[in-house]
């Protein structure tokens, strides 16, 4: 059941305190003074959406070293009436941390995230080319395992973790990538569009209508066609049957924008499922650049044509 209308308003992210995701939910304003609530999954978090437990979850969609988050691309795709209403982007680094009194040459097993665990490869390989790796729920929660049990000696963990724990820096910086970025997107049933401000994107999950040769090529001529930009094409699973793939798109605009309807409107016709996940700005609030030919206006004029020719008035 929905909290009371003047009950404070909760926002769920993947805890606890200390991760990328809290980050990420530190970005928004109307979060400030609202409750919190810690979960252990994306499953978790849209499901407090859904049943109303929260207003608003923040969930990692992509990364730019690991690409996508597959966990949430598949959850969007398959829970209907979910709409992303921002993004937001947090610069992704890790240090290594231990029990205090710890050393790096005692390390012999390691809690990671997977995630995290996959994007420390090359400093894990060179300084503790013999580890073992126990995997973690979040990042935090690596960490603070070590407080809990004794399987690992040490943690990847987020910058900052030993201000908010009793635990030994090991190592900084251990990331492969120092410019790895992770985008977040803040997911809500909110069916209301946030207003076009030039700077936006459109999130779409889309299906082909059978696999005869060449419908890839179909489905992306419906963006070429207007001059809409991809910044996304990813490809997952159904899961029905071998061969079968649905494709998580971000295209560069809003739906209030005429190329960005009209390519809308070409792939429903083209497919028998289109998920619209929602049109919101960017978080670097970059400008997108249109070529003249696909601006609004020519749309406009193109239907004002048509509608003069089916109406009978004579040409100008």
């Amino acid at each position: 059941m929905s909290a009371a209308p003047d009950a404070t308003p909760v926002y769920s992210y993947l805890g606890p305190v200390g991760t990328f995701t809290w980050e990420a939910l530190r970005q928004v304003p109307e979060a400030e003074g609202a409750a919190w609530r810690s979960v252990s999954n994306v499953g978790e978090a849209l499901d407090d959406v859904m049943s109303g437990r929260s207003v608003a979850a923040m969930i990692a969609i992509e990364n730019s070293v690991e690409g996508g988050v597959s966990a949430t691309q598949d959850a969007l795709a398959t829970i209907p009436g979910l709409r992303i209403i921002g993004e937001y982007l947090v610069p992704v680094s890790f240090v290594l941390v231990g029990r205090p009194g710890t050393a790096l040459a005692d390390v012999r097993v390691i809690a990671a995230h997977p995630v995290a665990y996959a994007q420390c490869r090359r400093f894990l390989e060179s300084q503790l080319p013999s580890h073992g790796h126990v995997p973690a729920a979040s990042n935090v929660a690596a960490a603070t395992s070590l407080l809990a049990s004794e399987l690992a000696e040490a943690a990847i963990a987020p910058p900052g973790i030993t201000d908010h724990h009793p635990l030994q820096l090991l190592a900084e910086g251990i990331g492969d990538n120092p410019n790895a970025v992770t985008r977040f997107v803040l997911v809500s049933r909110t069916l209301g569009l946030p207003a076009r401000t030039g700077a936006d994107k459109t999130s779409i999950i889309v299906e082909l209508p059978d696999d005869a040769p060449g419908r890839l090529l179909e489905m992306l001529e419906q963006f070429a066609t207007r001059g809409v930009n991809m910044s996304l094409l990813e490809s997952r699973p159904i899961g029905d049957a071998l061969g079968r793939y649905r494709f998580v798109i971000d295209l560069d605009g809003h739906v209030h924008d005429e190329r960005v309807a009209d390519a809308l409107l070409g792939l429903k016709r083209f497919s028998p499922a289109v998920m619209f996940l929602g049109s919101y700005p960017r978080a670097d609030r970059q400008q997108i650049e249109v070529v003249s030919q696909y601006g609004d206006e020519v749309f406009t004029d193109a239907r004002d044509w048509l509608r003069g020719i089916l109406s009978g008035e004579p040409e100008a």
